[in-house]
């Protein structure tokens, strides 16, 4: 810690340049538990530095970038901080294995009303858990007091994580064909999207977040929302190393209507069967208090399914295998067609 810079006037201003220190002691701990062997630099300089492994031929390096958004608001009122970062690192490194890159290393950005390094410290200590998760390195980020432009208690947290991939099994949809399958991969919730609606719909200032709920199963409101994003970043590696995946999609905002023909080439469709899909029993609450109709809560939410993989109908069982011996419960819910877009049958 650099005990020798301290700047009265900036304290009195808001900023305490000695939290920001005490903090960066703190969550280092957090840090370590991340490293790989391609980290070329400590926390505590000016850039992160990654030495890009070997064994490429022609490596593409692929990033994503994100932030939680308003799912904050959840943490803030439960004052729960130690899972928050997960769902940062999930959203970055859920889209970056889409085109089949493993992730390498991940920054994040915190910027807050009023430095409490505990609490910066609980953030990080989800941001450390996701990278273990996804086998990515917290090499670096920031954390920025801005006092006056945040209230004292509320923070934003956003991050980018970089990957990398051999250029030719770059996953680009190129190769599907009518008939492959689309295998779902369970979502734990909500995950980090619609949460303006949520609040909406449930008031969640004014409600009892902590009281149990029957149609959840007796979870808490706030328990349930609060579930951290999956990551779905080494279940999904084990599976292309064994099979031809033809496309991936990962289900965030804009639920399937948005993403699945994000992942589309022109003439295919994506016809899902409804009643394959396993609802989870969040979202028919969140359907039925605040009244949403079923095609706004597909346009909306991941419905219960985290990432959709397209292979061949031949790959089907071998692919669902492999899944399903890595943690993921994985089943087949519609087909490739002829047309455009997503079909909900």
């Amino acid at each position: 810690m650099n005990r020798n810079s301290k700047s009265e006037a900036y304290a009195q201003a808001g900023v305490d340049i000695t939290a920001g220190y005490t903090a960066v002691e703190l969550m280092k701990e957090h840090i370590a538990k991340t490293l790989t062997s391609g980290v070329c630099s400590a926390i505590g300089g000016f850039g992160g530095l990654f030495e890009l492994p070997a064994g490429y031929e022609q490596p593409v390096l692929v990033s994503g970038t994100d932030g939680v958004g308003t799912k904050l608001k959840l943490a803030f009122l439960m004052d729960k901080h130690d899972t928050i970062g997960i769902d940062c690192v999930a959203m970055c490194v859920n889209d970056i294995i889409c085109a089949g890159a493993k992730p390498l290393f991940f920054l994040d950005y915190i910027a807050c009303g009023k430095n409490y390094p505990e609490k910066i410290a609980k953030i990080v200590s989800g941001v450390a858990e996701g990278c273990v998760q996804s086998g990515a390195a917290l090499i670096g980020g920031e954390t920025a007091e801005m006092p006056g432009f945040y209230p004292t208690e509320e923070y934003d947290l956003a991050g980018f994580s970089v990957g990398i991939v051999e250029k030719k099994k770059i996953i680009d949809n190129s190769t599907m064909q009518v008939g492959d399958k689309l295998i779902a991969l369970p979502s734990s919730g909500v995950h980090s999207n619609g949460f303006s609606l949520v609040r909406k719909v449930f008031d969640v200032e004014h409600c009892d977040l902590q009281a149990p709920v029957e149609a959840l199963g007796g979870a808490s409101l706030g328990q349930t929302l609060l579930a951290p994003t999956k990551i779905y970043v080494k279940p999904v590696l084990a599976l292309l190393e064994a099979v031809e995946v033809k496309a991936i999609s990962h289900i965030t905002g804009g639920g399937f209507y948005e993403n699945i023909p994000r992942s589309l080439p022109a003439g295919k469709c994506a016809r899902i069967q409804k009643q394959a899909l396993k609802v989870l029993p969040i979202f028919d609450y969140i359907a039925k208090v605040g009244n949403i109709s079923q095609r706004d809560m597909f346009n909306t939410f991941n419905m219960g399914v985290g990432m959709v993989v397209c292979v061949s109908a031949a790959k089907e069982a071998e692919a669902l295998a492999i899944l399903r011996a890595n943690g993921e419960e994985a089943y087949t819910i519609g087909e490739i067609t002829t047309g455009e877009g997503i079909e909900l049958c």
